[in-house]
C-alpha cells in the first residue's frame, strides 16, 4: 500500500477535514503511542498503519 492509498481509504471514512485531524490528533497504541502523521514520519509501512487505523475505527473487515 502507498501513502496516497492510505489517505484515500482515511478520507472516504472519515472526510477529507476530518481525516487530516484525525490522523494529527488520535494517537494509536498499535503504532508505537503515534499518531498515523507520526508514524508515517518514522518510516512505519503504510499497510500496518492501515491496519492499526482500520481496528480503532472499526471498520467491517471488508475494509481491510
Amino acid at each position: 500500500m502507498r501513502e496516497a492509498e492510505l489517505w484515500s481509504r482515511l478520507t472516504h471514512h472519515l472526510g477529507r477535514v476530518q481525516a487530516l485531524i484525525w490522523a494529527e490528533g488520535h494517537v494509536i497504541s498499535e503504532l508505537g503511542s503515534r499518531t498515523v502523521r507520526e508514524a508515517l514520519a518514522a518510516g512505519v509501512p503504510c499497510k500496518q498503519i492501515w491496519r492499526a487505523v482500520w481496528q480503532n475505527l472499526e471498520l467491517p473487515a471488508s475494509e481491510r
